[in-house]
């Protein structure tokens, strides 16, 4: 077996390259071909019922508009109901036929099944479902005492996408309805100061990967994946309830801007009403990927490139805008932990940074 094995290391790899450059014509010709037919012929929401989780905000907002845009009725879901009031009158402006406001964790089985049921009850389908609570931080991961925050970003960006999953799929099966999941590029590129975020949205592809074979041409599975986007996390809030702040606001060592939201959300909708399995933005990023794949080195030495040349390290509470002191050792997250909150648990937020 040993031997085998060996033979296949060698053989494989620039077997499959050759056949892909010789396939790869044909292949771009026939996904072109694909993305024009289901262009002309993609799906009218008109009507039609879709859930949107992590409404209150960003990326989730901006798909409510969208989908308002062609005249579904929505479901609106976030902890932030006060939110959610805005948006709704937003989204009737732009054309929703009828849109529903509802407060609720999504990494709380119970309520899952409540929001869910609360829509068939009234509309009698589901179409879509839409995942886009996210949680996400800029931190290092070794400067973090407090290790009672690390289960949250597992529940909100891995959990948070599961139980709405589970819940609705029965009757995702019944309309040969679409799952749309809001991923990032950290699922597949190392960035700085991103490992539990990264971790957990890795876990969630390869989740979704896995159910895309298990539904077949049942349900539709739209992963979409997104670099740096302006939204609320990009201004580093990792916020309860309440309001109090738990998360690193940093000096960033790497300046980057964020592409609009907006455009991004348009992408999604369109993509999943064309039943496209990746939604990608921007697509350059995919070129990382060969880096990823053919020469990890390079990506480490970019990285590590960039760190070094802006200096060391520089950590500030949110809220205080105070440094701290070289030497001082790891700083504690500011405010009680999180475990101890459990009137107020963490907010949905997209991270779009």
């Amino acid at each position: 077996m040993d031997l085998v094995n060996s033979f296949m290391n060698w053989v494989v790899p620039p077997a499959s390259l050759v056949m892909l450059a010789f396939a790869w014509p044909a292949l771009s010709f026939l996904n072109a071909c694909e993305w024009l037919y289901n262009t002309y012929y993609s799906e009218d929401m008109e009507g039609k019922v879709v859930i949107i989780t992590g409404a209150s905000s960003g990326i989730g907002e901006q798909i409510a508009y969208e989908y308002a845009k062609r005249r579904a009725n929505l479901v609106l879901v976030a902890r932030r109901e006060f939110r959610l009031i805005g948006i709704s009158e937003n989204a009737r402006r732009m054309g929703a036929t009828h849109v529903l406001t509802i407060a609720a964790d999504v990494v709380k089985e119970e309520d899952c099944r409540r929001f869910v049921n609360e829509t068939i009850s009234l509309y009698g389908r589901l179409d879509h479902l839409v995942n886009t609570a996210s949680l996400g931080h800029t931190f290092y991961f070794e400067e973090v005492t407090d290790t009672s925050v690390f289960p949250h970003f597992m529940d909100i960006n891995f959990w948070g996408n599961v139980y709405p999953t589970y819940v609705a799929l029965p009757y995702l099966h019944e309309s040969n309805g679409k799952i749309v999941v809001n991923a990032s590029v950290e699922s597949w590129l190392p960035l700085p100061r991103m490992s539990l975020y990264s971790a957990a949205k890795a876990a969630l592809v390869n989740f979704y990967e896995t159910l895309r074979f298990e539904v077949g041409d049942d349900v539709g599975i739209t992963i979409a994946t997104h670099g740096w986007i302006g939204s609320e996390m990009t201004r580093g809030k990792f916020m309860l309830e309440e309001g109090a702040e738990m998360q690193w606001k940093e000096e960033r060592e790497v300046h980057v801007s964020g592409g609009p939201v907006e455009e991004f959300a348009k992408l999604i909708v369109s993509g999943a009403c064309r039943g496209d399995a990746y939604v990608r933005y921007p697509s350059w990023y995919d070129t990382f990927l060969l880096f990823r794949v053919f020469a990890p080195n390079v990506l480490r030495w970019t990285f590590r490139l960039l760190l070094a040349t802006h200096g060391a390290r520089r950590t500030s509470l949110v809220g205080t805008g105070r440094p701290i002191q070289e030497g001082a050792g790891r700083p504690l997250l500011e405010g009680p932990s999180p475990r101890k909150l459990t009137a107020s648990p963490i907010a949905s937020q997209q991270k779009m940074e």
